[in-house]
């Protein structure tokens, strides 16, 4: 039977099939913050249980930590309880810890690949959305709810259906600075963001080929923008070799075995899918969204669109709108912005701030901008530095901060004002998404560069060397 590999994966490891019901699949890795585990701790003290494999779970402190001054306690009362909670659960249960001050603290979804956590063709959960971030190794990795999270602490297994499965095929060559960002947003304004609602997608073509490491976790990090599951790419000799001896990841002859199960992971030739797409990359040009949701962007060069040509109601859309402060027809090219974010699980890698520093390399930051640029992690920061781009920010008016998530949620200090805007390299534009009123456009990195040194919505094409 030939299968997709999504199949190989999910087939692989179903502990039982209930009839009629959800799978029982074992989970490889767990990730846990501070957020989405209090409660679930709690839920295995009442039941006077342990972690059933503490070696399979680990912890990082990402949501609640300030990014400025992490060596002071923490200001918050409510995110220093939870801090607080992560690091005596995580050392009542034996797993492992890296909260603030520790080398390997970051964003769970960077630090994960950073450390060899992430595998091809594991299953990997966290109770985070963006877990889907993981698929890029070729791996099934979701998000996960408070009491699944307990579940999977007391269990290793979790409960689910299976989802349906969807290809989107993207070949052709991308223009000048199209990014993976782009190509994430494109898709996702293609398809809306319930045009993936129960599916897991499997991305495929020279696009993705051709992407590194870093960009193919963006474009699996936004799959939960359209609704899937989650995302994955066949992994290759790019992936093995990113992963080859990091710390988690086999040694030796038992590096030698997980290649024999690695290599064969990918779809079958004539395996089918519930639902296929295809898109020609030279299609794609830098994206920027221009309304409240990530499936409300458009090509850098065309007009924000009417509610006639746009699907769903017309008011639901005007209201969008209204809360931007923008109207249809409208270009986004000179609308002037307040704050830039570079970061998150999306945007946080060294690649992505090679990238933006590359944009700024002899220019200034606009005096009308703050810029808030956040390292996904300890070792991103490192190499910020050692690599010489923070002399070059820093040459440019900009400064780093600490890692962690940052603006992109707002559940720390980094808030954008009410009715301010916001270029960010992160994920979601909802309302209120990055504090109360703000007002957010998602971009890729050279896309928030652009906007970081002219104060306004710009075309990155125009100012590539």
């Amino acid at each position: 039977m030939k299968k997709t590999l999504f199949d190989k994966v999910w087939d692989g490891h179903v502990v039982q099939q209930i009839d009629r019901g959800p799978d029982v699949l074992f989970i490889d890795r767990h990730m846990v913050h501070e957020v989405t585990s209090p409660v679930a701790f709690l839920g295995l003290k009442n039941r006077k249980i342990k972690v059933l494999y503490p070696e399979r779970t680990f912890a990082t402190a990402d949501h609640n930590t300030p990014t400025i001054n992490q060596h002071l306690p923490v200001q918050d009362p409510l995110s220093a309880k939870q801090l607080e909670a992560l690091e005596n659960n995580a050392k009542e249960h034996g797993i492992s810890f890296w909260g603030l001050g520790h080398e390997k603290n970051g964003i769970v979804h960077v630090v994960g690949p950073e450390y060899g956590i992430t595998l091809p063709g594991a299953t990997i959960v966290c109770g985070d959305s963006h877990t889907s971030t993981h698929g890029a190794f070729g791996a099934i990795a979701f998000g996960i709810g408070t009491s699944e999270v307990e579940m999977v602490l007391s269990t290793q297994c979790i409960l689910q259906p299976k989802p349906k499965k969807m290809r989107i095929t993207i070949n052709g060559e991308l223009q000048m600075g199209v990014t993976p960002k782009d190509v994430a947003l494109f898709i996702i304004s293609k398809l809306t963001t319930s045009g993936a609602t129960g599916h897991f997608v499997e991305y495929a073509g020279d696009v993705f080929t051709n992407m590194t490491m870093e960009g193919r976790m963006t474009v699996c990090n936004l799959s939960i923008e359209m609704g899937a599951r989650g995302g994955m790419i066949a992994p290759d000799e790019k992936t093995f070799h990113y992963i080859k001896d990091r710390e988690f990841t086999p040694k030796g002859t038992d590096w030698d075995k997980a290649m024999d199960y690695w290599q064969d992971l990918y779809t079958d030739e004539g395996a089918s899918f519930d639902e296929e797409y295809f898109f020609n990359g030279s299609e794609i040009e830098p994206m920027i969204t221009f309304g409240t949701n990530p499936g409300m962007g458009i090509g850098i060069s065309k007009n924000i669109p009417d509610a006639a040509n746009v699907e769903g109601g017309s008011a639901t859309y005007e209201k969008s709108l209204n809360y931007m402060g923008y109207n249809e027809g409208e270009t986004m090219i000179g609308k002037e912005i307040d704050f830039v974010f570079l970061g998150s699980c999306t945007n946080g890698r060294i690649e992505d701030f090679r990238a933006f520093t590359e944009m700024v390399k002899g220019r200034k930051k606009a005096a009308n901008v703050t810029a808030w640029l956040v390292p996904g992690s300890h070792k991103v920061e490192k190499a910020i530095e050692e690599e010489g781009l923070l002399d070059i920010l820093k040459e440019s008016g900009f400064e780093l901060r600490e890692p962690g998530c940052s603006a992109c949620l707002a559940m720390n200090d980094d808030k954008v004002p009410v009715g301010k805007y916001a270029v960010s390299t992160s994920n979601r534009n909802f309302e209120g998404r990055q504090g109360p009123g703000s007002r957010t456009l998602l971009a890729s990195p050279i896309m928030a560069a652009a906007a970081a040194v002219t104060g306004k919505v710009t075309d990155p094409r125009t100012l590539i060397n």
